[in-house]
């Protein structure tokens, strides 16, 4: 059973939000970068973006500039048959696949064990991410 283990946030600030998501619920950073700020409490990654443009291939149905709830990322046992499998239920794939270790999509590749990630959209236009190798919990 896939099992969800990341969900991200887009803002204008992450530092800002970041901030707030650590004091309020002693959330830990693991890493921030050009991209944004990521969280952990341990179990579920917390990724905190900047705004998403129209130039992503993700930029999600509620268009550029949007601060709130962007995606959610599902851990798989197979990335590419679960991938098949959503284009079958009606997914719409958005990214290739990018080997673990290889900076991942987005640069978010953590040496050898690095994420590999693929972004879909559902039938209503929600991002959704699936990953065999999953998201930083642990520094």
């Amino acid at each position: 059973m896939a099992q969800i283990r990341h969900i991200a946030l887009t803002t204008k600030d992450p530092v800002k939000v970041a901030e707030f998501y650590k004091e309020a619920f002693d959330m830990q950073e693991l890493r921030r970068g050009d991209s944004g700020v990521f969280l952990t409490d341990g179990y579920i990654n917390l990724a905190i973006l900047n705004w998403k443009t129209e130039a992503d291939a993700d930029v999600g149905a509620n268009g550029p500039n949007y601060n709130g709830i962007h995606h959610f990322g599902f851990m798989v046992d197979d990335i590419e048959a679960h991938g098949e499998k959503l284009e079958k239920a009606g997914g719409t794939r958005l990214t290739r696949t990018a080997a673990p270790g290889t900076g991942g999509l987005f640069g978010m590749g953590r040496g050898p064990t690095g994420n590999a990630e693929v972004k879909f959209s559902g039938p209503d236009g929600v991002i959704l991410d699936i990953s065999q190798s999953g998201w930083q919990v642990s520094p």
